[in-house]
């Protein structure tokens, strides 16, 4: 396995984006951790988010927002986000070969994996205009 280092300060921001159903930022981690009776630093949980990035147990998503969110999932999906509330959700779909090809094929890259985000209106906010 991964040489690892879980400090109980690591393991309690992992925890946190571990349990979380949602894909925090850095300052829902923290307040997540106050909530739990946690006292850590700002500069200690985004070490630790970036830490556990790097050894990959969590996987850091930009989505275009000016804060970075976080997701326990490491296996390959992609995200949905509402354009009006924020909400980010998961989408357990592949994203299908053809993609690929044709993205390398007008590229030149030799495409590994992507991340598609999908945006649009979630079914919470849907329910709220047209209400």
């Amino acid at each position: 396995m991964r040489n690892l280092n879980l400090t109980s300060q690591r393991q309690a921001v992992y925890d946190i984006v571990r349990s979380s159903p949602d894909h925090p930022t850095a300052a829902e981690v923290m307040n997540r951790l106050v909530e739990k009776g946690h006292n850590l630093a700002y500069g200690t949980v985004y070490n630790s988010l970036r830490y556990l990035t790097d050894k990959q147990l969590i996987r850091e998503l930009k989505l275009g927002e000016a804060s970075s969110r976080y997701d326990a999932r490491t296996d390959e999906h992609q995200h949905i986000m509402c354009e009006v509330c924020g909400a980010v959700d998961e989408v357990l779909l592949p994203v299908p070969e053809e993609w690929m090809d044709e993205v390398a094929q007008a590229t030149g890259y030799s495409v590994d994996h992507a991340h598609v985000v999908f945006e649009g209106v979630c079914p919470a906010c849907r329910g709220q205009v047209s209400g």
